[in-house]
């Protein structure tokens, strides 16, 4: 293929995810009151786990099948898939597993340290597999259209929880990347954006920063 697909908010993705995980290790690890009820109450955590739910489901939906059509003649490409889907699952069980530690305060801290230890090591890695291996992957046979229906499905999965997960999503992110994230967005949704959801965002208490 000859077109370069933009791959803008992938990679921004990618890099909330793992300034997330700085986060939760961050947390976890302190030593001043329970990390339980810090990641509990505070907006964190949720973001963070609706927001890698979008992105998941929107890959299992909408990019992994149509990836797996294009590669029916590679088999070691479709090992690839088979490998992020399992990383995919892999994931959710760990954080099903915090989840359980969260809500019962039987369960040590030790337990819960373990616990975000392995998702910090699982989804960096994925992240970092998914760039390294996957992605120049796409670039060669998706094309356009099929990479497109794969934005809008994402989208689609956000809904309603855009007005949180879009300035989660640019906090830290370069000009660039805000610029170019942000332009295509009808004027009533960046002034939304602008007045209404990053102010809400930065106002939000996250302990731990």
């Amino acid at each position: 293929m000859s077109t370069t697909l933009d791959m803008t908010t992938m990679y921004a993705m990618h890099d909330a995810l793992r300034r997330e995980t700085e986060y939760l290790a961050r947390v976890t690890a302190r030593v001043d009151g329970d990390p339980r009820a810090v990641l509990r109450t505070a907006a964190g955590w949720d973001l963070f786990k609706t927001s890698l739910h979008v992105h998941h489901t929107a890959e299992d939906h909408a990019l992994w099948p149509v990836l797996r059509q294009a590669l029916a003649d590679r088999p070691a490409d479709l090992t690839l898939l088979e490998a992020m889907e399992a990383e995919h699952a892999a994931i959710n069980q760990v954080i099903e597993a915090i989840d359980a530690a969260l809500a019962h305060s039987e369960i040590g801290m030790d337990r819960l340290g373990d616990l975000t230890d392995s998702l910090v090591t699982g989804l960096t890695g994925h992240l970092r597999h998914e760039e390294e291996q996957a992605l120049p992957v796409i670039q060669a046979v998706i094309t356009e259209e099929q990479w497109a229906h794969f934005g809008q499905i994402h989208t689609q999965w956000i809904g309603g929880d855009a007005s949180r997960i879009l300035p989660w999503l640019l906090d830290g992110a370069s000009e660039q990347v805000i610029t170019t994230i942000l332009a295509p967005l009808p004027e009533p949704i960046f002034r939304a954006y602008q007045d209404q959801w990053r102010p809400a965002y930065l106002a939000l208490v996250r302990p731990g920063d």
